[in-house]
């Protein structure tokens, strides 16, 4: 019996920018005993079904946006006698369509780490359960990734998990009900681990995938000594404790490594977490602005943020303390206008930031977004390819929709067509050149206009087009470019590294 690890796309560049940390993992927790898992990235290649035989199992992770094209490999792998399990925030959703749709023999809700052994020895068994709950596995039990079996030349950035769940309740994201609101920390040690087990391997450039890397803010503290609440203080104290202990740690490792996490705007009000976070070598971070204005702020349960000039403030913050920001803006929000395309581009532009996404309202399930559209479209009948639109994941790529949410003011094509124009603008060769003073060099500043266009190849047209002539033109595009980005992220391995402070 083989163990295959597959990661689906419709879409393949040769390259991946970010380790898909998830396939690592479940290697890891494959017991020896079953040999190496076979790892497919349809992001670099797609899967080759002949390499499935009768009697093996398949593992296929699945979110929202790769769920058709996972389905699709299970159903191929069932046709050739493997055991095929989902698993991923997709599947934990909807557990019963991966078994209907994707030929699931069992599906994984919720955390693979430590369930993953047991559904092997099943399949073994001849016998595997329809559902296995993973749960919420606690951070002194999160499996380190085996990058032993990772292909060094085709990333340009590693992944490490230093916390799962995220304490906040915003209506466009899934992650607060999937992985829970109470932050589940790892220990310092097994992080730092695993980051000089990278830096060994060559890896410089790596993001801390975590939910949220400021799970404690000064106001999360604040709320907590004026409610005289002792034990919540104490818990609170302890956690923001363990992110300055774990910089301290990032800070001692070589001086050429780099970090990029997702963090909350609130940060920029913690200057002392802002310094840690740059002495830590922490060079980058995406942070969610999502609106410009207190309406677009309301509209999706983020009044935490700032908009107007407080935002250019806040974003600006991050910049001063050397942390580069890469700020995520979401269009077509109710309270958005046909001026609110210009408005956002002149505030990012004049924020600072080094990099930017600018994502149309997606209703994906598990969001609170989601839960008020599926209600409001029960009597529509809307179908496409004969399924309903509140099922717009299954639609055949290229007839699904760009915009699904019916807008007050603009149409879907407004919508669509106003966020390709901020696209464009803020990727156009002028503004990458004048955002590339970020570094000093001329050669690092090439560079920098290079990774700028692979962003936008990669993240917007494939995303927005409207044909998929077009879609198949950026992917052309960014296989061509992502090579020689990828050895512009490479280094030299450093097999003798130790850990600090061991």
């Amino acid at each position: 019996m083989k163990v295959h690890l597959i990661n689906p796309s419709a879409l393949s560049f040769g390259v991946g920018v970010i380790t898909p940390r998830w396939l690592f993992v479940l290697a890891a927790a494959t017991p020896e005993s079953y040999g190496d898992p076979i790892i497919t990235d349809e992001t670099l290649d797609p899967w080759n079904p002949n390499t499935v035989s009768a009697g093996d199992v398949v593992g296929i992770g699945i979110h929202t946006g790769n769920a058709l094209q996972g389905y699709e490999i299970g159903k191929m792998a069932r046709a050739r006698g493997a055991y095929v399990v989902f698993g991923g925030i997709h599947a934990t959703l909807y557990p019963e369509e991966a078994a209907t749709l994707g030929a699931a023999h069992a599906v994984v809700k919720g955390d693979g780490d430590m369930v993953w052994a047991t559904v092997l020895a099943d399949c073994v068994r001849q016998a595997p359960q329809p559902l296995y709950d993973g749960g919420k596995v606690e951070g002194s039990e999160f499996k380190p990734a085996r990058w032993s079996l990772v292909p060094r030349d085709k990333y340009m950035w590693a992944s490490v998990q230093t916390v799962r769940g995220c304490p906040k309740h915003c209506s466009f994201c899934s992650v607060w009900r999937t992985d829970g609101q109470r932050p589940r920390q790892r220990t310092v040690d097994a992080v730092v681990e695993e980051i000089v087990e990278l830096r060994r391997l060559g890896f410089r450039f790596i993001a801390l995938a975590d939910d949220n890397f400021y799970p404690v803010t000064l106001d999360d503290l604040a709320k907590a000594a004026r409610r005289q609440d002792k034990g919540r203080l104490e818990e609170l104290t302890a956690m923001r404790a363990e992110r300055f202990e774990l910089m301290d740690r990032l800070a001692a490792l070589p001086e050429d490594m780099v970090f990029f996490t997702q963090i909350t705007m609130e940060a920029a009000e913690d200057p002392q977490f802002l310094d840690a976070m740059n002495r830590a070598h922490i060079r980058g971070a995406l942070v969610g602005v999502e609106a410009v204005t207190a309406e677009g702020l309301k509209d999706v349960y983020k009044d935490f943020n700032l908009s107007g000039e407080h935002l250019v403030d806040r974003l600006r913050a991050f910049r001063h303390h050397g942390v580069h920001v890469l700020a995520s803006f979401i269009f077509g929000l109710p309270s958005d206008r046909p001026e609110t395309f210009d408005l956002t581009a002149q505030l990012a532009e004049r924020s600072g930031v080094t990099f930017a996404q600018f994502l149309m309202l997606t209703p994906f399930p598990g969001t609170v977004d989601f839960a008020a559209w599926e209600k409001n479209m029960e009597s529509d009948p809307t179908r496409i390819a004969g399924i309903p639109i509140t099922r717009h994941w299954l639609i055949p790529q290229a007839q699904q929709p760009k915009v699904y949410v019916p807008h007050p003011l603009m149409s879907p094509d407004d919508i669509r067509a106003g966020t390709q124009a901020v696209w464009d603008r803020f990727y156009n060769w002028r503004n990458i050149w004048a955002r590339s003073t970020c570094v000093t060099s001329l050669k690092s500043r090439l560079a920098f206009m290079l990774i700028s266009k692979l962003y936008r190849q990669m993240y917007a047209n494939t995303g927005i087009a409207t044909d998929s002539a077009r879609v198949n033109r950026s992917a052309a595009w960014a296989r061509m470019i992502a090579k020689p980005c990828q050895r512009l992220f490479a280094a030299p391995p450093m097999p003798e590294l130790q850990v600090p402070g061991v």
